[in-house]
This record gives C-alpha cells, sequence and structure tokens, in this order.
C-alpha cells in the first residue's frame, strides 16, 4: 500500500503491521506480549538499557500486570519512550545521510 511512500511513512506502517500481527483480534496486546514483542522487534534499542531507572520503571510496569492488555497507541507511547532513552538514538542522531 506504501510502495511509493516516504521512509517516514514506511517505518510507520511497518510499526503498525507487526503490532497487528501481534496483537488480539480486539486489538490489543497483553503486557508480557509487548515485552516478547519488543524483546523480539526492538532489541538493538533496549539493550544496554537494563540499568536505566526509566528503563527499569517501563519494564517492571509491563511485568507486575501482565494481563492487562494494551492498545496500539499504549504500545507506540513505549516503544517511542524507550527508543527516547536509548544510546543507539544518540548514535544514530550523529550519522548524516547524503541524497
Amino acid at each position: 500500500a506504501l510502495r511509493k511512500g516516504s521512509d517516514l511513512e514506511k517505518a510507520f506502517a511497518t510499526v503498525a503491521l507487526v503490532y497487528s500481527n501481534s496483537a488480539s483480534p480486539e486489538g490489543k496486546l497483553s503486557k508480557g506480549e509487548a515485552k516478547s514483542l519488543l524483546q523480539a522487534q526492538f532489541l538493538s534499542f533496549i539493550q544496554g538499557q537494563e540499568s536505566k531507572p526509566k528503563y527499569q520503571e517501563i519494564i517492571s510496569a509491563l511485568d507486575e500486570e501482565s494481563e492487562n492488555k494494551i492498545d496500539f497507541e499504549d504500545f507506540m507511547i513505549l516503544l517511542v519512550s524507550l527508543a527516547l532513552m536509548s544510546d543507539l538514538l544518540r548514535e544514530i542522531r550523529n550519522v548524516k545521510t547524503t541524497k
């Protein structure tokens, strides 16, 4: 659907597709499923973050009530929160691309 879309549009579509493929028919993930999805699909961003208090807070919230469900909006907030604290994001920001 986004063959001619921008890189950003394709990236967002990929996130939505990955989430959708993992979510229940109601469009939600259990917190445990969300944690597993992040560990499988977002490892480069979360690796090495274990000692950061904010990371520990986010992950412990997923562990505490793993039966509770989260929707796509909550998942995106979680994803962005983890990306913003990531050391990998700092490295990416330092890379300049030419077109």
